[in-house]
């Protein structure tokens, strides 16, 4: 039976501060509400999202990168397993069209997957069998983390971004994520699925990372450099994405050393390591 939903504006500034702030909207200035309009690209999306409410799971997100006239690369194709239950685990360069295209790419050889997000992704209702809600900036419910429990117990593939948060630019210059929570490996070994490793390439503009930095520095704890992802989506326009696999990590050679740190580093520094591969 064909799925159908009632699709929402998914941005919609004014009703944000309608609900969370009416009195304080009446001082904001008009151009700073038409500027965070701008900058969320409110039209666009809500225009794009209400031309494909048909489309669902990997064929949504094939959608999404058709419309960003993107693509991507699929590379060590070989390494991806043809049975069984496995976390795919990668690194977060962009925020926004990796997620997306990381979804496309396992989509492509498994039907059925979970992926666990920012809680705010859950208005995207096309993707919402897929995704599972985290709250980035309160206490995450007995549902929610039963849900993800559920997940890693059912057959289900499970995609995995485990910085929880996109890229930053290190004192070296190089672009990597922030330090890999261990959860994914815990859960790995209790529920005994092996692990894929897998790169996915691509950076964001340098505004992104010079906000985060200075934001750092003047000890500024709100991740405001999040409110220019969606405009750093739209900067990705036209660009090839390559994401490479590596070969599965055998869940019984792993050991959860100094709480599963020793074995997260070891495939967070393998993910890069797929990088270099031509």
């Amino acid at each position: 039976m064909e799925q159908k939903i009632q699709q929402d504006k998914f941005i919609d500034i004014d009703k944000v501060f309608n609900e969370k702030n009416a009195k304080l909207k009446r001082f904001i200035p008009k151009f700073l509400i038409n500027y965070l309009k701008r900058i969320t690209h409110q039209e666009e999306i809500n225009t794009f999202m209400a031309n494909n409410v048909h489309l669902f799971d990997a064929e949504y997100a094939e959608a999404i990168i058709a419309n960003f006239e993107s693509k991507y690369v699929i590379k060590g194709e070989g390494n991806i397993p043809k049975a069984g239950r496995y976390i795919f685990v990668a690194n977060h360069p962009l925020g926004g069209l990796d997620g997306v295209m990381f979804v496309a790419a396992v989509g492509r050889f498994f039907q059925n997957m979970k992926f666990p997000v920012n809680d705010i992704l859950m208005n995207i209702k096309n993707l919402s069998n897929i995704f599972l809600p985290i709250n980035k900036h309160g206490s995450h419910s007995r549902e929610a983390a039963k849900a993800i429990d559920n997940a890693y117990a059912s057959d289900n593939q499970l995609l995995m971004f485990p910085a929880g948060l996109v890229s930053r630019k290190q004192k070296d210059g190089t672009i990597q994520d922030l330090e890999w929570k261990t959860n994914f490996i815990k859960k790995a070994k209790y529920h005994n699925r092996d692990i894929v490793p897998v790169h996915i390439s691509g950076q964001n503009t340098n505004r992104f990372y010079n906000l985060a930095n200075w934001r750092k520095k003047l000890g500024i704890k709100a991740n405001i450099e999040m409110l220019y992802l969606v405009d750093e989506l739209y900067l990705q326009r036209n660009k090839t994405i390559t994401i490479t696999f590596g070969k599965p990590i055998n869940i019984s050679d792993v050991e959860l050393t100094k709480g599963g740190k020793v074995w997260t580093q070891k495939i967070k520094d393998e993910v890069y390591a797929l990088s270099k591969i031509n």
